[in-house]
């Protein structure tokens, strides 16, 4: 199966980086990348740390991303941040959905189908995460858990808004523990994800939406997971916290 989408990896900083600490990582970030083309490369700072990082992006082929927002517009909801507010700072993608906030949070599908729909209508491109947990993994109902989140977490969205949404893959057991999902683990649940697509939507749509793996991304097996069939790219967590490992993974991608 020859892939004719694009590879798209992101960095998601966490809760990491003061905004001076995120300006010495995204400027040695531009220094290592600046002359690759061929993966669309996006960081995600904190919110703290947006307004820097975006000025010093500018005219860079790094774009911004945002790791969380608001379904609502602005209005009275202390603590939050509505998508006009990232706007501001010339942010292009947002992650919704992610493990963490699914588990601390308790964000349900319902929620992060009303986020993506809100990102969409302010023109960002929503990176929606889904993945199921060890105990998941282990009672063999991987495809009942990641099935119904994608289902849940695009409900609502058009066949075109679709085509302009990320999906990331993450196995919640793989996240930050060293654990890796094996190539042909990683390469089944893409797969299914895509058919589950093609379900809610159709083969042609399914082939042109993306779907990143995240989980222990490094630059060591970043070559191999790339390179499977259904696998467009990866959500990177730790590993996107130092501008050389980054920029490793992205180079062992191409």
């Amino acid at each position: 199966m020859v892939k004719d989408r694009k590879l798209i990896i992101a960095g998601n900083w966490k809760m990491n980086k003061t905004a001076a600490e995120a300006l010495d990582l995204v400027n040695g970030i531009k220094r290592e990348l600046a002359n690759v083309k061929e993966v669309d490369i996006v960081v995600c700072p904190p919110f703290t740390a947006l307004a820097g990082v975006s000025e010093a992006l500018l005219n860079s082929n790094i774009r911004l991303g945002a790791q969380n927002m608001s379904e609502n517009g602005p209005g009275a909801f202390t603590g939050e941040i509505a998508a006009p507010m990232l706007k501001e700072f010339s942010v292009r993608y947002v992650i919704l959905g992610h493990s963490e906030r699914r588990q601390f949070q308790k964000e349900p599908d319902d929620l992060i189908a009303r986020k993506a729909a809100a990102a969409h209508a302010s023109a960002l491109k929503p990176i929606v995460c889904v993945g199921e947990t060890l105990a998941e993994r282990e009672a063999n109902i991987t495809e009942k858990i990641v099935g119904s989140q994608v289902r849940g977490s695009l409900a609502g969205l058009s066949r075109e808004l679709v085509e302009e949404t990320v999906i990331a893959y993450e196995p919640v057991w793989a996240i930050g523990t060293g654990k890796t999902a094996s190539a042909q683990q990683a390469q089944d649940v893409h797969a299914f994800i895509r058919g589950v697509l093609s379900e809610m939507f159709d083969d042609a749509t399914a082939r042109r939406v993306r779907i990143q793996y995240g989980g222990s991304v490094k630059p060591s097996n970043a070559r191999e997971l790339m390179s499977l069939p259904d696998v467009d790219g990866a959500l990177v967590g730790g590993a996107a916290l130092e501008a050389r490992s980054f920029a490793d993974i992205i180079r062992n991608s191409i």
